[in-house]
């Protein structure tokens, strides 16, 4: 069987119905050992991460001279976050307001799932920033346990779930996964809609993937590679019938550009609500990186800018780099993830939050633990670079940085 990477090995594919017999329906929610010691890891990585975000309101005050530090919350307050905060507060159109309207923040850009959940939490959670960092916290245990469980189903070494975990954790953009962000809520979606995938549960799989389209449009992009994994399966079993599930996870998508399409006569709002706000008109890939190269390195923006820019370019080349791996290995449902993943980012004006969208590619983090459980030097090599850029990546976006 063809591997992702020497010695990483999905587990062999078994019927529905002999693999949920052979697990029982209690043993699929029981924490074992292993799943405690995670999710033990993942609060410790909380814990830091917000005495980083603690110290960073008194060190870094976003004027100079000022007396008291921000309050407590301050620190995630930004960007996307407000956008979603608005969202769920406001409704997408406030007041009649819509796109023209003088100072549009171009709202409609993002999907509705995490700004409904957003408002169902404020319900018990009066404030809008706790209740988005609640929502993060507890769907961000959901992802990682279920990515070590991925891992250990890929992995035959002692520990391949808690390393996958560790480098996750870790990873440069793991602040995304703490914030009022939709990495962590759509994570857990989509990664135990893989796994679910991987046991031929096609119908949890699906109503899995329709939660994570109802929140990102890389729902979609892992509706195709699940769609793929049930016809790869089915063409080897015969077994055609639960092919109707693979249809499901695109009713959100519709039902929202239903919506906008009633209130603005656009069926296209969101897309066309990204290229306003965030230069995503189509360009060819060569022309995308052309753009982001000269806003790196052509002296065009302050220093702040290049270097996010440079961060762009550096997690695409880490993208195609995996894609070109899971092609290799014929691991062709994760490579039509990532590649669609990639185009869709790749071909804006300029890259836009391709190093975000990195926390999103479960087979980089599976692959990279599978690297450092056969070479021990790695894991030292990647934690040594990794956590002073973590750390940088955390500072800028809690001092309000991010952009620049």
């Amino acid at each position: 069987m063809s591997t992702l990477s020497p010695g990483l090995r999905p587990p062999p594919v078994r019927p529905a119905a002999a693999a949920a017999a052979s697990e029982p329906r209690a043993a699929r929610f029981r924490l074992s050992p292993a799943d405690r010691g995670v999710l033990w890891l993942y609060l410790l990585t909380r814990i830091s991460l917000w005495i980083t975000a603690h110290f960073a309101r008194w060190l870094f005050p976003a004027q100079s001279g000022v007396r008291e530090a921000a309050p407590v919350l301050a620190p995630f307050q930004h960007w996307d976050a407000n956008h979603y905060l608005h969202i769920a507060r406001d409704g997408y159109f406030p007041a009649g307001a819509g796109p023209g309207a003088s100072g549009w923040d171009n709202r409609e850009a993002f999907f509705p799932g995490y700004p409904l959940l957003l408002r169902a939490v404020h319900t018990v959670v009066p404030d809008w920033t706790a209740a988005g960092l609640l929502i993060s916290f507890v769907a961000g245990a959901v992802a990682v346990l279920a990515l070590a469980r991925i891992a250990r189903a890929y992995l035959p070494e002692e520990g391949a779930g808690h390393r996958t975990a560790v480098l996750f954790l870790l990873s440069p953009c793991a602040v995304f996964l703490a914030a009022g962000y939709t990495e962590a809520l759509f994570l857990a979606f989509a990664l135990p809609a893989w796994l679910a995938a991987m046991k031929h549960r096609w119908a949890l799989a699906a109503v899995l993937t329709t939660f994570g389209t109802a929140v990102r449009v890389s729902g979609l992009f892992l509706a195709a590679a699940i769609g793929l994994v049930f016809l790869l399966s089915a063409r080897t079993g015969r077994r055609w019938r639960p092919a109707g599930w693979t249809l499901l996870p695109a009713l959100p998508p519709a039902a929202y550009s239903w919506y906008l399409h009633a209130h603005t006569g656009d069926w296209m709002a969101w897309k066309h609500a990204q290229e306003r706000g965030w230069y995503r008109t189509f360009h060819a890939p060569w022309e995308a990186w052309a753009n982001t190269w000269t806003g790196a390195f052509g002296g065009t923006q302050s220093t702040g800018y290049a270097f996010m820019f440079q961060a762009e370019l550096a997690a695409m080349v880490v993208g195609l780099a995996l894609v070109a791996l899971l092609v290799r290995r014929r691991r062709w449902p994760e490579a039509v993830y990532v590649a669609l993943s990639l185009w869709a980012l790749g071909t804006s004006y300029w890259y836009t939050s391709v190093p975000r969208a990195t926390l999103l590619w479960w087979p980089l983090w599976i692959g990279l633990a599978a690297l450092s459980l056969r070479r021990p030097w790695f894991r030292t090599v990647y934690l040594c670079v990794a956590a002073p850029v973590t750390t940088l990546v955390a500072l800028t976006f809690l001092t309000g940085r991010w952009a620049g």
